[in-house]
């Protein structure tokens, strides 16, 4: 049939698409915003709503990323949480490229049910035959073939004229389709191809067998008013469009994938080609998981299309292709970041506890998030802070929480996030049992190699400070000392532990002491980010402890 067999350059190809297939499944649009939890992500059955393919390239274009690197084993495995995503097509390789890539792409061909499996290949015999021999033990195959129709394509890389490529997709496609029953065809650069030439390779593609035809914005070039258009162009050009469904497959080099893709949609485009975590080449691809939630939460704006993605999916799998790939995801990622539903503004977070929907459009469960984050800090109101420590079982009588705050923006001011354990640490120095006689105000220590330890103390006792200094073996001993001067207590130490309550190197340091005084045993605590204050409060909290036993003898 004189299909072309001449070479072309394998990693240039950034046209891959899919295809997509009816679906009575569909969505209604809730009320924007409402309820109690956020915007209830709901599937129901209608009769307006039209389906939106998934089709995901991560093991494709998502492999071609900078850095990233699967073994078989790995595409397999990620292949197999996609279909618990419920995507509609897995773009597993370019079989052609090497044998690896043929090998996964036939291992999820014979293994992965549910999904469409599709292949990538250029415009060339070989090409498709490869493909189709990786793909043909799928229930669902698919070959997808591309070739560049830019004239920057033709001249620079082909280097044919309009008419030879034009021959060269038709051919393509013509022997793909004898071999498989789904093919879609990918005009490669096609935002940047003269428009009547896509239109006429468009046409010549679906008569010669194409039932999805993908338009690739290959450079990330078009902007979305502009690629909406476009997209409203070809259908109104193209007369056997209604064929073949309309696909795209974008870049981000501009930052505007995700955008181009959702113009796409709403200018009648029925799959989307997407990567989990926006992997790609250079800046990557369309994000399935921004998408899919754009479609989902804006059911007001999309009301005439859903996808069938088990949304709650996207963040298990988002860190499994993070992990396996070895590129982290940004933490300031759509969706999937970890800043995405976390919160540190005083003002966000008390909006947040008040109600939710203030400062969340999306349940971080409807994602597979566990829960949103306040995150503590020293931007954090009392509000925030006492919410927290009421989910730790705390509950703070608003007299006392000014006192509470102010311990807690100490510890914020030196760590900056302050996590559970933090706050656990604080409560327990801070909430206690006995009153206090003498607390702690201040601490100061001379300490070194060649240097007596000495410190100087200050406790406050009904109002008034007593200061005192005592040298000691250790400036934990001279801490010690100088506060028995202070006291007047006699008590000997009989056990000492320290330990990091908090990771990090500004970690909270939890001290537990055990003091012995007119034949009493006491226990006492201290915690602090320096060891040496935790070390004097565990000591004074003992005191007092020890005073009070004392008095009530």
């Amino acid at each position: 049939m004189g299909l072309a067999t001449a070479e072309l350059p394998l990693r240039d190809a950034e046209g891959d698409l899919p295809k997509l297939k009816g679906d009575k499944t569909q969505f209604t649009s809730p009320p924007l915003l409402k309820g109690a939890r956020g915007i209830s992500i709901q599937k129901e059955k209608t009769k307006m709503s039209a389906k939106v393919s998934i089709f995901d390239t991560t093991l494709r274009d998502g492999e071609q990323s900078p850095g990233a690197a699967l073994n078989i084993e790995e595409k397999v495995q990620i292949a197999h949480h996609l279909t618990k995503l419920n995507v509609d097509v897995i773009e597993a390789g370019f079989p052609i490229s090497s044998p690896g890539d043929f090998e996964a792409v036939s291992r999820i061909a014979k293994e992965v049910e549910g999904p469409e499996i599709c292949g990538l290949s250029r415009v060339l015999e070989p090409d498709i035959t490869r493909c189709w021999e990786a793909i043909k033990h799928s229930q669902k195959p698919r070959i997808h073939t591309f070739v560049g129709t830019s004239d920057i394509h033709i001249e620079g890389i082909l280097r044919k004229n309009r008419a030879e490529t034009l021959k060269m997709a038709v051919d393509a496609v013509t022997y793909a389709r004898s071999l498989c029953e789904t093919v879609e065809f990918s005009p490669m650069d096609a935002t940047r191809t003269e428009p009547s030439y896509l239109y006429e390779v468009v046409e010549a593609t679906i008569e010669a067998g194409a039932s999805i035809i993908n338009i690739p914005d290959t450079v990330g070039y078009a902007m979305p008013e502009q690629f909406g258009k476009f997209i409203h162009d070809i259908r109104a050009n193209v007369k056997n469009i209604d064929r073949a469904i309309l696909s795209v497959h974008c870049h981000d080099d501009l930052g505007l994938a995700v955008a181009n893709s959702l113009a796409a949609v709403k200018n009648g485009v029925r799959q989307i080609e997407c990567t989990i975590n926006a992997l790609g080449e250079r800046a990557g691809n369309t994000s399935l998981e921004e998408v899919v939630m754009a479609i989902q939460t804006r059911r007001d704006f999309f009301d005439e299309v859903h996808t069938d993605i088990n949304t709650k999916e996207i963040y298990p799998v988002s860190r499994l292709v993070s992990r396996l790939m070895g590129i982290v995801v940004p933490p300031n990622k759509a969706i999937v970041g970890s800043n995405a539903f976390a919160h540190s503004s005083g003002i966000h977070q008390d909006g947040f506890i008040k109600r939710r929907q203030t400062f969340e459009i999306m349940n971080p469960e409807d994602v597979g998030i566990k829960e949103s984050l306040l995150v503590l800090t020293p931007r954090s109101g009392r509000h925030a802070l006492k919410h927290r420590l009421a989910e730790l079982g705390y509950e703070v009588p608003d007299e006392e929480l000014d006192k509470i705050y102010e311990r807690f923006i100490a510890v914020a001011d030196k760590k900056k996030e302050v996590h559970d354990a933090d706050l656990e640490a604080i409560m327990q120095d801070e909430m206690r049992l006995v009153p206090d006689v003498y607390t702690l105000e201040y601490i100061q220590i001379l300490s070194g190699s060649r240097t007596i330890p000495t410190a100087t103390v200050g406790l406050k006792r009904n109002g008034e400070i007593y200061q005192e200094a005592a040298s000691g073996d250790g400036p934990v001993d001279a801490a010690y000392k100088a506060i028995d001067r202070i006291t007047g207590v006699t008590a000997e130490l009989t056990d000492y532990n320290i330990q990091a309550v908090t990771q990090g190197k500004d970690a909270i340091g939890e001290v537990t002491i055990k003091i012995r005084g007119n034949g009493r045993i006491v226990v006492g605590h201290g915690a602090s980010t320096d060891v040496i204050e935790a070390s004097a409060k565990a000591y004074v909290n003992a005191i007092n402890k020890l005073i009070h036993a004392r008095g009530q003898s």
